[in-house]
């Protein structure tokens, strides 16, 4: 599946460092890009591995796949770097008090929105998934059922359990940050599937 559909991570913080590890421990190449130019984000691409490749934002955002790891207030301005985004699939790893990954999904034109990989702490986020005789479970929502079906694959291939909850408004409440600064029931739970 890697050889069809390349991915990005838009944010190269906690959480997108936790997710580059993700993908270099599976040895999956990934663009990383920030508001940084790329040879600032080097030193810490080529520690976590080869895999990890630094790009400018513009092309970063050519990937089919993309991982917003930005801070909240910041993925408008991602959003208006392409006037339509149909054909690629944005994973919202964000978690903004109150606003669910619909409100993210009307800054990305065109794109297919799927929450997922942000109920975990970056810290946990960075560890083998695979542990316990399982693997650690991913949250993952969308109002686009299609959507989530190539993030639950890719999800696998990371070594991770993905777990549909549904659409944002149902299960997707369930990891998601709410208005009164409380968090979902889901987020920071630390959970795993066994093997069967």
């Amino acid at each position: 599946m890697e050889n069809d559909m390349n991915y990005a991570i838009i944010g190269f913080g906690a959480v997108g460092q936790a997710l580059a590890r993700a993908f270099a421990r599976q040895d999956i190449e990934v663009a990383v890009a920030s508001r940084r130019p790329p040879e600032a984000l080097a030193p810490q691409a080529e520690a976590i591995g080869p895999t990890v490749i630094p790009k400018a934002l513009p092309d970063a955002i050519q990937a089919d796949i993309i991982f917003l790891a930005v801070p909240f207030e910041e993925h408008g301005e991602v959003g208006k770097r392409l006037a339509s985004w149909q054909g690629k699939t944005i994973v919202d790893a964000m978690n903004g008090f109150g606003a669910s990954s619909a409100v993210v999904a009307k800054a990305f034109p065109g794109a297919r929105v799927v929450k997922g990989f942000n109920h975990l702490v970056a810290r946990t986020l960075a560890t083998d998934p695979r542990v316990k005789g399982g693997r650690r479970v991913v949250f993952l929502a969308s109002d686009d059922e299609g959507a989530a079906a190539p993030v639950a694959a890719l999800a696998e291939q990371l070594g991770f359990a993905p777990v549909h909850l549904g659409r944002f408004e149902e299960g997707g409440a369930l990891v998601q940050a709410r208005a009164d600064k409380s968090w979902g029931p889901l987020i920071f739970q630390n959970l795993f599937k066994q093997e069967a």
